[in-house]
């Protein structure tokens, strides 16, 4: 590749760290920390850093009207973040295609290293005058490759691609209703 296509990007940073920030008094809450809100803020002003760096930013889409939205997202958050804690996000980027764009987020405590949350995310390539999907530019798509080369290296991280979900309990089989709907019961029952 050549080092004007992929000038400015962060392939030596695996993943992205995007810059320290600072939790600001506004976004705690009535439990005295980091209201879940503002965890987004937080991931949404890193991956705006590494969209910059690869050229998806502000000036792509007033000069070449494209853009990315957020698809889907999904954010565990693991241990409290209060004020006066600085905090660093780290983005992996795990897949991409010529609209999609998945990425991995870490927040960590910037000092400790401590993990406070997650956030997985797909991102798609929007044309803003059709406001419809649309491929990215061979070049910008050239670019998220680097990148996506460059993260492909590294250990997939855990909670990548987990689901919310709650384990179903068994229900008594004392409850005549369960009992029913319990496939074994009913074989007893033939």
């Amino acid at each position: 590749m050549t080092s004007e296509l992929t000038a400015g990007l962060p392939l030596e940073q695996v993943p992205y760290r995007a810059s320290v920030m600072q939790i600001e008094p506004q976004w705690i809450d009535y439990n005295g920390h980091l209201n879940m809100a503002y965890y987004n803020v937080m991931f949404d002003r890193a991956i705006d850093e590494l969209w910059l760096r690869i050229g998806i930013g502000p000036d792509y889409m007033a000069a070449r009207g494209g853009s990315t939205f957020t698809a889907e997202c999904h954010v565990r958050y693991l241990r409290e973040i209060h004020l006066g804690e600085p905090v660093q996000v780290s983005i992996l980027l795990v897949a991409a295609d010529d609209k999609r764009l998945h990425t991995f987020q870490e927040l960590r405590h910037a000092t400790e290293g401590w993990l406070s949350a997650t956030s997985e995310n797909m991102s798609i390539h929007m044309d803003m005058t059709a406001r419809k999907t649309a491929p990215f530019p061979p070049d910008i798509r050239a670019r998220i490759a680097a990148v996506e080369q460059a993260h492909a290296v590294y250990p997939r991280p855990e909670g990548l691609g987990r689901n919310v979900a709650m384990p179903v309990k068994q229900r008594a089989t004392s409850d005549p209703v369960a009992a029913s709907e319990n496939p074994e019961h009913r074989r007893d029952q033939e």
